[in-house]
């Protein structure tokens, strides 16, 4: 078979075994650390938390998660992708579950972080597990097919989490305790799944034939190959590179999780929606915006542009905080909140490119984690912070200038980047050469 011929015939198998179970596992990842954004429209009021602690509260599940990336990518290269994306699933299900039974401010605190420690290194897992089934010129879209359920779960979740708070009463249960128990206990039954089907690698994967597993195996290995770099985790540590790219990504989360944990809260607010309308407005956003992140994929890996695509994000973010905090009008403050999380969208993909073109092997995992973890960090003080000004000034003015400003430096970063020789258009070309064999 030409190389071209099997390229097409076995890129589309890979994606149809591969991502559909990370899709799974993303999905339930995101609803159940974003699950709690919905169920603050009536756990706040019975737990009596006020908008500093449960922002700092939903703030506290990144620390965990921060804390714990790196040392579980590393145990993940040791034991398997798929054993450990199975405990990270089961684990972090229970927790999410355990959120019902919470009754005090401090025992919330406690099961977020814990929450972050069990679900560390998912999301930089599925990023090194994917440089190995995925040439770069497929690598956006691979991203993309798996993260898109972060939008996906926001859509669904938010009518979804809006119809399950109107449960309350039965079992003696608040609507919030339903939320929580029958949005945790898909992640168990999936982190089964993962541990039975998810495959390892493509040079073991008999359901691939020999030609494709030489095909593929030899383009990933010539395409690592070309980063000369060694693949210790000392490289990756001590790699400029790293800690450069994990600034515009705490810029990301900070933004992103700002918008995440508060936006049902802001939609609520502005429009005096009941609680089922105010989760079908975040949904309704969350399915436009998950338009603009496979578009922005795509368009990322046919023109090669990673640096360039990522500040056309943050540039978005840029005017969807600014207009947030300047505009009075209820249906274009509307309008500016949706430019955030399409931007944090159009940023994901192509930025996450970045990291395989100058790192392989275990500086790949530990650099990827790294940059998560630093990164993640964000998703702390993006909800923190809008809790602060919401507490001393009754405003979220001043919260979202202070994003807007932080999203420009992101653009322009990325901009800066873009002329680091690792990260130029045309390295990895959009077809790479055949390197399969011919008969």
């Amino acid at each position: 078979m030409a190389g071209k011929d099997i390229e097409t015939v076995t890129m589309p198998r890979v994606s149809r075994r591969v991502l559909p179970c990370l899709f799974a596992l993303y999905i339930f990842a995101f609803l159940d650390r974003t699950n709690v954004s919905i169920a603050a429209l009536q756990m706040n009021s019975d737990l009596r938390l006020s908008p500093a602690a449960f922002g700092f509260g939903a703030g506290l599940f990144f620390l965990g998660y921060a804390v714990f990336e790196v040392p579980s990518n590393l145990i993940l290269v040791r034991v398997g992708a798929r054993r450990w994306f199975a405990r990270i699933a089961i684990t972090w299900g229970l927790l999410a579950c355990s959120m019902m039974w919470v009754r005090s401010p401090i025992q919330f605190y406690s099961v977020r972080f814990l929450l972050g420690v069990a679900e560390a290194g998912l999301f930089p897992g599925v990023i090194y597990y994917l440089s190995h089934w995925f040439p770069e010129s497929y690598r956006a879209r691979a991203i993309a097919g798996f993260s898109v359920a972060l939008p996906l779960s926001q859509a669904f979740g938010g009518p979804i989490g809006g119809a399950l708070l109107g449960l309350g009463g039965i079992a003696h249960l608040s609507g919030w305790q339903w939320l929580f128990l029958v949005e945790g206990v898909p992640s168990v039954l999936i982190g089964i799944i993962c541990l039975i089907y998810l495959p390892e690698r493509p040079d073991t994967s008999n359901w691939l034939s020999t030609e494709q597993r030489a095909w593929l195996s030899t383009r990933i290995n010539r395409e690592q190959q070309r980063v000369l770099a060694s693949d210790t985790l000392s490289h990756a540590l001590a790699n400029p590179l790293v800690w450069v790219l994990a600034v515009p990504y705490f810029v990301l989360n900070a933004v992103g999780y700002g918008y995440n944990f508060w936006a049902p809260t802001l939609v609520h607010e502005a429009l005096g929606t009941s609680n089922f309308a105010t989760g079908l407005i975040f949904g309704i956003i969350s399915l436009i915006t998950a338009v603009f992140y496979v578009v922005s994929a795509y368009l990322s890996d046919r023109w090669d542009a990673r640096c360039s695509g990522a500040a056309l994000g943050f540039a978005l973010q840029f005017a969807g905080c600014f207009g947030l905090g300047i505009l009075p009008n209820p249906l274009l403050r509307l309008v500016a909140l949706t430019l955030i999380p399409i931007g944090s969208m159009v940023t994901v993909a192509p930025f996450w490119c970045l990291p395989t073109r100058f790192l392989k092997g275990t500086a790949a995992a530990a650099g990827i984690a790294l940059i998560s973890a630093i990164g993640s960090s964000g998703g702390f003080f993006g909800p923190t912070i809008i809790g602060f000004f919401r507490d001393r000034t009754g405003s979220n003015t001043g919260a979202f200038l202070g994003f807007s400003g932080l999203a420009l430096v992101g653009s322009a970063l990325c901009l800066v980047l873009r002329r680091t020789s690792a990260f130029r258009p045309g390295q990895f070309p959009a077809r790479a050469e055949s390197s399969a064999p011919t008969r």
